[in-house]
C-alpha cells in the first residue's frame, strides 16, 4: 500500500514523526541532573537582629512609565561606582505592549538612585532571537565569576504568563555602569519538552563556592511546582532538578542554613495557604517536602536571604487574605520565624508585594512593588552605623 502525503493518514504519520524527532532533539539538548554543590554566604558574623532602618524611598521610574512590578536587586562588586543595580518591568500596565525591563543603580558617591533607563526592549530582543515576544517580566540578575551581568527574563509569545519561557541574557557592553549597560540573548533555557514553555523565574540565585549559582524557578501551566537551575561560574547551564512533587507551589526563594543544607520557601496558591517549604541536606542532590510553615500566605511572593548560618531573613505578606502588609522576619532555622521589622502596612485595597533582597556595603537592601505604580526600597544597617535618612 502506498500512502500519498495528501492523504489524512500520511499527514498524521508525518506529524507524529516530526513530533518524535522534536522530542528526541529536546531530550538530547537538555542537560543532566546537576551534581552536589556548596553554598556561600554574603557576610561573616552579622547578627541580623541588630539591623535597623537606615534609609527608604522610591526608585526613579523611566519617563512616562505608569506601572512597575517585580523588582530584583543585584549587589555590585566592591570598587564599582554603584552599590546596587535594580531591575524591574515598567510600562503602562502589566502585559502592556510598551512594557520593557528597566534598571537603576544606587550611586555610592552621591548615595542616590540614578535616573532609570530601559535595558531590555522586547522588539530588539525578538529580532535577535528570530521570533516575536509579546510580554516581558520578572527580571533576575546575577554576576558571573568574571563580573559580567546575566539577566534571566520571563517572556511570552501567544498566551499568558503560564505559557512563558525563560530568556537567558548576558551583558553585551564593555562595562556595567548604568549608562552603558546592554544585553544580548544567549538562549531560551531548555527546560520543557513543550517548546520550553511554562517555566518562570522570580527570586535571586543562591551563590555557590565554585563561582556558579542555583537559580530558583517554577513550572506554572495547570499545576505549579518549584525547580532549581544550576549554572557554572561562566554562566553555562548545567541542569535542572525538581524540588517537590506537590502541585500548588511557585516562586521559590533559596536560603542556605549551611554549605550543604538549604531550604526553599514558596508561595502557596491554595485558599488559606501558608508559606511552603522543601529542604536538601546534600548540596542539592535530593530535596524533600517539609510541613507548611506557620506563616500565612495570601497567594503572594516571598523573598529570603541567608546572611550567615543561623541568620536568615524573609520578606513576606503577613495578612492572611491580602497584600496590604509586608513584613521582614528573622529565623535561625528557616522553620520558626519572628517579626523583625514592618516594611509596609496599609489598608483595604493597598498592595505591597513581590519583595527582593540583597546585601551590599554592610547593609540589607529590600525592594518591593508599591501599588503596582512604583518600586519602593529600604536599607537596614547595623545599629552602630545607623544614619539619619
Amino acid at each position: 500500500m502506498i500512502f500519498r502525503l495528501s492523504s489524512p493518514l500520511a499527514r498524521g504519520v508525518a506529524a507524529l514523526l516530526m513530533l518524535g524527532a522534536a522530542l528526541g532533539l529536546d531530550l538530547w539538548q537538555r542537560p543532566a541532573r546537576p551534581a552536589a554543590a556548596l553554598a556561600v554566604f554574603p557576610s561573616d558574623g552579622v547578627v541580623a537582629s541588630a539591623l535597623q532602618p537606615q534609609a527608604a524611598g522610591k526608585i526613579p521610574m523611566p519617563e512616562g512609565a505608569a506601572a512597575a512590578h517585580a523588582s530584583n536587586l543585584l549587589a555590585m562588586p566592591v570598587g564599582h561606582v554603584a552599590a546596587l543595580t535594580a531591575f524591574w518591568f515598567a510600562g503602562d500596565r502589566e502585559s502592556a505592549p510598551n512594557v520593557q525591563i528597566a534598571a537603576s543603580q544606587f550611586d555610592r558617591a552621591s548615595q542616590q538612585w540614578l535616573p532609570a533607563r530601559y535595558v531590555v526592549d522586547r522588539h530588539v530582543m525578538g529580532e535577535q532571537l528570530g521570533f516575536g515576544l509579546r510580554r516581558l517580566g520578572n527580571p533576575v540578575a546575577w554576576l558571573d565569576a568574571s563580573g559580567r551581568v546575566h539577566l534571566f527574563v520571563v517572556a511570552t509569545g501567544w498566551g499568558g504568563w503560564a505559557a512563558a519561557r525563560i530568556l537567558h541574557l548576558v551583558q553585551d557592553s564593555a562595562g556595567n555602569q548604568l549608562a552603558e549597560l546592554r544585553f544580548r540573548p544567549l538562549q531560551v533555557l531548555p527546560l520543557s519538552w513543550l517548546w520550553n514553555t511554562s517555566y518562570l523565574v522570580r527570586n535571586s540565585a543562591l551563590p555557590l563556592a565554585d563561582g556558579g549559582m542555583l537559580l530558583p524557578a517554577h513550572f506554572e501551566i495547570g499545576i505549579k511546582f518549584p525547580v532549581a537551575l544550576r549554572f557554572d561560574g561562566k554562566g553555562e547551564f548545567l541542569g535542572v532538578v525538581r524540588l517537590s512533587q506537590r502541585k500548588y507551589m511557585l516562586q521559590p526563594t533559596l536560603l542556605a542554613q549551611s554549605a550543604t543544607q538549604w531550604m526553599a520557601l514558596m508561595r502557596d496558591i491554595r485558599p488559606n495557604g501558608h508559606v511552603t517549604a522543601v529542604q536538601t541536606q546534600d548540596g542539592g542532590l535530593h530535596w524533600s517536602d517539609l510541613p507548611d510553615l506557620a506563616l500565612r500566605n495570601p497567594d503572594a511572593a516571598v523573598a529570603g536571604m541567608a546572611l550567615a548560618p543561623g541568620q536568615l531573613l524573609l520578606a513576606y505578606n503577613s495578612s492572611p487574605h491580602s497584600r496590604a502588609q509586608l513584613d521582614l522576619g528573622l529565623s535561625k532555622d528557616a522553620l520558626q520565624w519572628t517579626p523583625l521589622q514592618p516594611l509596609a502596612h496599609g489598608g483595604e485595597g493597598d498592595e505591597y508585594s513581590y519583595p527582593a533582597m540583597a546585601w551590599s556595603d554592610g547593609a540589607l537592601w529590600v525592594s518591593y512593588t508599591d501599588h503596582r505604580r512604583s518600586i519602593a526600597w529600604q536599607r537596614f544597617a547595623l545599629a552602630a552605623t545607623k544614619e539619619q535618612p
